[in-house]
Parts: structure tokens; sequence; C-alpha cells
């Protein structure tokens, strides 16, 4: 069954965190089945906000900002550590502060290293997952990451310039356009509000300091797909072709550890929303579907 042409209210809250303000946006009723939506870099819960609309008269759907993201606070990297572990941690006890205890997962981009965390720290709660360009497999690496791993080995010689690069509009377009040849189907407001979110004040660090980390999550790779293997939790991979930093051997790499995976493949860029909303909802509600 399609999503419905309906469009459900999104309330938007914040919730204390260890000091810390987590904004967050919420559709649906509680006491139906929970979505935690786990946003990308440099988005934030915003790039849920249609999806939210579209199926929450069916489900629960809750997305955060991490820190340093979005409208939830950005302590500076001297008073908070931009990790990923910790960023899952800040999730966790997030689940624990709003009250939810079951959940589907849906990651893309940063969600991935977040939710696999998040998973495998309380397996109990994960009732599925959805990947949408959220990668864990060394195949789905572009050519763009060759650059990172060079900052990674020198930190000092290359961190200028990847954040001169990361900061950039040119980038903040690219990473939504990609290599998709329909450039008049994106609503520059996409990059564009990106782009002054990532220029705020204490954002080159804050940004800086998750892609020197984000090394450990390639290094973790080998890891969550042996507990991807084991778990054998229901999955739904949803991924856009177009993506220049999560490649499609990526999506199709689940298959590996997850025969029962669907994998779904769209003309979309690395954020699938912008352009196909209506292809990823129906995929999920069709996921949702089958899994409840």
């Amino acid at each position: 069954m399609a999503p419905s042409a309906s469009t459900a209210r999104v309330s938007y809250r914040t919730v204390d965190i260890d000091g810390v303000k987590i904004a967050y946006r919420e559709a649906g009723a509680r006491k139906k089945p929970t979505l935690l939506l786990l946003h990308g870099v440099p988005s934030s819960s915003r790039m849920y906000d249609g999806l939210m609309r579209k199926l929450g008269d069916r489900y629960h759907l809750i997305a955060p900002d991490y820190p340093g993201f979005g409208n939830s606070d950005a302590p500076t990297p001297a008073n908070f550590a931009y990790t990923f572990d910790h960023l899952a941690a800040v999730i966790q006890k997030f689940t624990d502060a709003v009250g939810i205890d079951q959940y589907v997962l849906f990651m893309q981009d940063y969600g991935a290293p977040v939710g696999v965390r998040l998973a495998m720290a309380r397996p109990s709660a994960v009732l599925g997952t959805i990947f949408q360009n959220g990668n864990v497999y060394e195949d789905g690496l572009g050519p763009i990451w060759e650059k990172r791993k060079a900052f990674w080995t020198d930190r000092a010689a290359n961190e200028q310039a990847v954040r001169q690069t990361h900061l950039s509009v040119e980038t903040t377009r690219a990473r939504h356009i990609g290599t998709d040849p329909h450039v008049e189907a994106y609503d520059p407001d996409l990059w564009m509000d990106e782009y002054a979110y990532l220029n705020r004040p204490g954002q080159a660090e804050i940004q800086s300091e998750l892609i020197f980390d984000y090394q450990y999550n390639l290094a973790a790779y080998p890891a969550w797909q042996t507990w991807l293997r084991g778990q054998q939790l229901p999955t739904l991979v949803v991924w856009g072709k177009h993506d220049l930093a999560f490649t499609v051997p990526g999506a199709e790499a689940f298959k590996r550890d997850l025969p029962n995976a669907r994998v779904v493949i769209l003309d979309a860029g690395h954020f699938a929303m912008d352009t196909r909303l209506d292809e990823v909802a129906e995929a999920t509600q069709a996921f949702m579907q089958e899994l409840l």
C-alpha cells in the first residue's frame, strides 16, 4: 500500500542530554511502531521532514539532531568529544529520555556508524534496519575518500585543505547532486541552508573532528559486518546511484551478509529523498508492512 496522500503533523522539540540541548522532530502517535531516523552530514533531522509527513499517519517517527548539527547545541571540541562513539552514546541516552525502547533504525550517511553502534549496544531494541546510502562496506567507498585517508595519515599537513573543501558551497552542492544529470530537480536551498550551518562559528573544528574520527568507522567495518551476519535483522537498503561518496557496490555488498535484505537502487543522489521522496516512502512503507 502506498503512503497516504494526507500530511501528518510534525512537532519540533528539545531534550537535555548531559547538559546538551538535543533538538528533534517527531510525528505520529506514540502507540504506533517507531522509526528512529538518524541523519547524515552536513544535514540534520530536517532531511526527514518530508518522510515524516508522509508516514506519520501510520507510524511514530522521531529524528534527533546530533550535537553540533541542526538546532542542537554545538559545544566546542574542548568541551565535547566529537567522536562517533560519543554521538552513539548521546543518541542512546536520547532514546531513554524520550521513552522509546523498540524501533526500526533508518540510517543515512553518518547515521550508519551512529546507528550500528547503537544497535550493537542494545540489540533487543532494534526490530529492523534501513540503510539509505549509509555505508558499512569498503566496496562502497568512492574515490573522494583518498583525500580523507591522507588526512588520517597526516592530520597536520592536510587539515586545512580538508576544512576548506568540506565547508565550501561547491562541495556542499556536489554532495547532493553527485553525478545526477538532472540538476534541475534539486532545490538549491538544500545545500545553501547546509552551507550556512557549516559556516557558523566553531563548525570548522567540529566537522574536522568527526572527519578525522571517521577512520575508526572503516576499521570497524569487519566487526559490524560480522554482527549484521549474526543478527540477520530484517533489512532494507535504499541507495541513490549518483552518490560520489558511497557507490552502488556498497549497497550490493549487504547481500553478502544479509541474503534476505531488499536492495533498492534509485535514480537519485546521496540524499535520495531530495528527488525521490515518494519512492523512499513507498519502499519504507512496504518494508514496515512486511516487518510488522
